[in-house]
């Protein structure tokens, strides 16, 4: 018989096969567990869609050769962790039309909600941050409303800034991010 104790983790490798087959719920993988997504409200999922298309005008303004995505595309952490952003932009790779692994995305974005704010804000932190292509982690705040930018600095140190309105520089890529924009789902 097995007991928690000497159950075996889950790889990310094991992980995606797995919640592919899965026919309803998302899930992320944390640690080697398997943690179940909660069920979004409206307010979550405007704010999802409103990043989203905030993220892909502005892309699409700087001419810039990156893809926009929404949730669904997996960022891994490391062999036992595996995210799902609400939102993501990699540039430069030629997109896997048939991959769920995002292979070197350079923004993520999390929408934050009750059951979320805790784990959005610490320790998602420093796991977008453990990945070399990650240098903008934005957290929307669609009950303030307010944008929390972290930004990787050449030295490897986070800035972090909390915008409320105008406009935000994301380098790289090189791309202006109209704040009202990507607040408007809230």
């Amino acid at each position: 018989k097995m007991t928690a104790q000497n159950k075996p983790r889950m790889t990310v490798a094991e992980f995606i096969p797995w919640a592919m087959a899965q026919s309803r719920a998302r899930y992320e993988l944390v640690g080697g567990e398997v943690v179940a997504q909660a069920s979004e409200r409206a307010r979550h999922n405007l704010s999802k869609a409103a990043v989203y298309k905030a993220l892909d005008k502005a892309v699409k303004k700087a001419g810039l050769p990156c893809t926009v995505f929404t949730d669904g595309m997996t960022v891994k952490i490391d062999e036992y962790t595996a995210r799902e952003p609400d939102a993501a932009v990699q540039c430069g790779a030629k997109v896997d039309l048939d991959s769920v692994i995002l292979d070197a995305p350079i923004i993520v974005v999390e929408v934050v909600s009750p059951s979320s704010e805790r784990d959005d804000t610490t320790s998602k932190l420093a796991e977008y941050f453990s990945v070399p292509s990650i240098q903008h982690y934005l957290i929307i705040d669609p009950f303030r409303p307010a944008l929390v930018h972290h930004m990787r600095q050449a030295g490897g140190d986070l800035r972090t800034q909390i915008h409320a309105s105008g406009l935000i520089r994301l380098d790289p890529p090189g791309l202006e991010l109209n704040v009202a924009d990507a607040l408007a789902g809230a």
